[in-house]
């Protein structure tokens, strides 16, 4: 399986087998560039991006020069497209560059047939089949709500553009998989959208005329998604202590201990205690927020090396946060200030200030190497490994204005799309100084192409405490799907949801079906959200706590299976959460997105509506056998009886793995 090239007097052909994927002619052309101004506002990460073309020219002439196409527009010839076509067995790139600089926008339009299906764009949180919709590609907030028929979207978006819509993302990437065993990636990190709103037609826009097409290509669509993680970096085996408990998120200063024992003492599996609050609080009308300097306070925690130290006696690891911005009233901005290590105004040599709502802060310059460096021992390596921290979220990433002023006079509008990658390799970096890169870990949200290379783990970012279908706990499912089948092998989320706000706050049946969801990820982390005192945590009720207390059992019991997930995707590439047509060659399978396979052998279904207590599942073909009850199925649909603490999850009668299955059965069954 290749491509392949066909010229033509008057243009080309690029074929995938039997699929002509692009084709050009003078008399139908594919191709057009332009010059456009870009119109963008920004509030505290959500971004409105507007477009005003100036000129659009197609390109309407080509011949073949020198081994490349050179197209033009009959109108301008002076200005010349060149695409230069590289082939490898299995890949073909072209190559296409502008010979006019000033030209700033490149149209190019692909084939996509009748029954083809196309999935990717990141990490893509309402659909996992992207055919029929439209997907700009640009790092921000994804946004509250997410669906704008909805009253909590439109209230968020009159305060500040921060509804969202159900293509935003904090990590996206221009890169799709198709069902006939193709992918795309786009190799550019400027504002890209791929419209695949007409039938037949992948529509891509790119704000720069320079860019790399990748094409690759597999007898397989595993072989596929190995491809794509040889491609952009394959993530280390999450360590031992990641995968064999749960992570309990607290942030109540000193007095977090004593709730801690508690947890623990109704036999709860805990692995790691999560504390985002080690840096001290910023009390804001959003909520409970954090003092961005990245230091031990001592003051909300005055006995914390001693309390990391008690706990790592017990087998807990203690985990922080951290991002990439100083906040402007702590010292370590003024630190890096000096030493000349921050983003700058473009009218002046001030450092650029973020208003991050009620605050503001630096960033810190990862385009300088020396600032990257600083950030990572001085702060990472010091401040947090040398101080006895095992893991931390690397929040962020996706906040850089486009008007900054960086180190290496790059354009903010591209540099923008390749901050979180920045961010994620000094992370990365003070990992490896210390020789941890198996032992400590720490997750984000932000990404795009290439933070497979330094990113270990991903979580889904701030979902709303609800069962809302565009930024409640389903969406957790669809991005895990989407970034894994990229190459992201590792996915969790936030238990019980992040963001409260306008009245939306956690109810029990929440509560207790993102505890049945978390246990069957890679990693259980339970979090408080931005307003603790106004929802249900994992030990408001001893009905939550207890239930908490049994999956995270489960959660620790599948440890071996995970283990096995985690060497294969070290090996392969493989998400460990996996959608049924990965492994299932049917096109039935291509719109499912509220259920997984976990691993080849585990299938799971969570229940992600309200106060429902059974639930539609798909099952492949094959013996299954359902977790809880030990009873046996076949291939097809059926409604499973889905009571609190009893997911859907089957498991293949055949797998290597049955008798560990069956010892969860024994102990946790019904």
């Amino acid at each position: 399986m290749s491509f392949s090239t066909v010229l033509h007097e008057d243009g080309f052909d690029l074929w995938h087998n039997d699929l002509c994927l692009l084709s050009h002619r003078a008399g139908n052309p594919a191709i057009s560039i332009g010059r456009g101004r870009p119109e963008l506002e920004m509030v505290r990460g959500n971004f409105r991006i507007d477009d005003v073309i100036d000129d659009r020219c197609v390109l309407d002439r080509c011949v073949l020069e020198n081994g490349a196409i050179r197209l033009w527009c009959g109108t301008r010839p002076e200005t010349i497209l060149a695409i230069k076509i590289e082939q490898e067995s299995d890949r073909t790139t072209l190559k296409i560059r502008c010979t006019d600089s000033s030209v700033n926008r490149l149209w190019l339009t692909m084939n996509v047939s009748a029954d083809e299906s196309l999935w990717g764009g990141g990490e893509q949180m309402s659909y996992l089949r992207l055919n029929g919709r439209r997907f700009p590609f640009w790092t921000s907030e994804p946004g509250v709500g997410r669906d704008k028929t909805t009253e909590l979207t439109q209230i968020m978006d009159a305060e500040g553009l921060a509804g969202g819509d159900y293509w935003t993302t904090n990590y996206p990437q221009p890169t799709w998989l198709s069902s006939q065993r193709y992918a795309v990636h786009l190799n550019t990190a400027a504002y890209t959208v791929l419209d695949l709103t007409q039938a037949g037609r992948a529509s891509v826009e790119c704000w720069v005329a320079d860019i790399d097409v990748e094409l690759f290509t597999a007898g397989s669509l595993p072989d596929l998604v190995t491809k794509m993680s040889d491609r952009f970096g394959r993530q280390p085996a999450l360590p031992e202590w990641a995968i064999s408990g749960a992570i309990v998120g607290l942030k109540d200063g000193d007095a977090t201990f004593d709730r801690f024992d508690k947890i623990a003492a109704s036999g709860a599996a805990i692995s790691g205690l999560w504390c985002e609050d080690w840096i001290g609080i910023r009390q804001t009308s959003f909520g409970k927020r954090l003092f961005w300097d990245w230091q031990w306070n001592a003051k909300r925690y005055p006995y914390l090396p001693a309390r990391i130290a008690a706990l790592a006696e017990r087998g807990v690891r203690f985990l922080g946060y951290v991002n990439p911005y100083l906040a402007i009233d702590g010292p370590l901005f003024a630190e890096a200030a000096a030493l000349g290590y921050l983003a700058l105004r473009q009218d002046s040599d001030e450092p650029y200030a973020v208003d991050f709502g009620e605050f503001d802060a630096g960033v810190v310059d990862f385009t300088n190497p020396d600032a990257a460096a600083w950030f990572s021992e001085r702060i990472i390596g010091k401040e947090m490994l040398d101080f006895g921290l095992s893991g931390w979220m690397a929040d962020f990433g996706e906040y850089l204005p486009t008007d900054v002023r960086l180190f290496d006079r790059s354009n903010p509008m591209e540099a923008h799309n390749r901050w979180p990658v920045l961010w994620a390799k000094v992370n990365a970096d003070a990992i490896a100084s210390r020789g941890k890169t198996s032992e400590a870990t720490f997750f984000m949200r932000a990404g795009y192409s290439g933070v497979q290379a330094y990113c270990p783990l991903l979580w889904a970012g701030d979902q709303c405490v609800d069962f809302s279908r565009h930024d409640g706990i389903n969406t957790v499912i669809t991005g895990a799907l989407s970034s894994g089948l990229l190459g992201n092998a590792y996915h969790h989320s936030d238990l019980g949801g992040y963001t409260s706000l306008h009245g939306v706050v956690r109810t029990a049946d929440l509560m207790h079906r993102w505890i049945d969801m978390a246990a069957f990820a890679p990693v259980m982390r339970s979090h408080e959200g931005n307003r603790p005192a106004d929802n249900l945590q994992v030990d408001s009720s001893e009905e939550i706590l207890s239930h908490f207390a049994r999956m995270s059992q489960v959660h620790a019991r599948l440890a071996p299976y995970v283990r096995a997930l985690s060497d294969e995707a070290v090996a392969t590439g493989l998400p460990l959460q996996r959608p049924l047509f990965l492994h299932y060659d049917d096109a039935v399978y291509h719109d499912i997105q509220d259920q997984y396979l976990y691993g080849a052998d585990m299938l799971v279904a969570p229940v992600v509506f309200a106060e429902q207590l059974e639930r539609s599942v798909v099952l492949p073909d094959g013996q299954w056998r359902h977790l809880w009850s030990g009873d046996n199925y076949t291939g097809g649909t059926h409604i499973i009886h889905a009571p609190t603490g009893c997911p859907p999850v089957f498991y293949r009668q055949d797998s290597a793995h049955a008798p560990l299955f069956a010892s969860i059965t024994g102990e946790f069954g019904t």
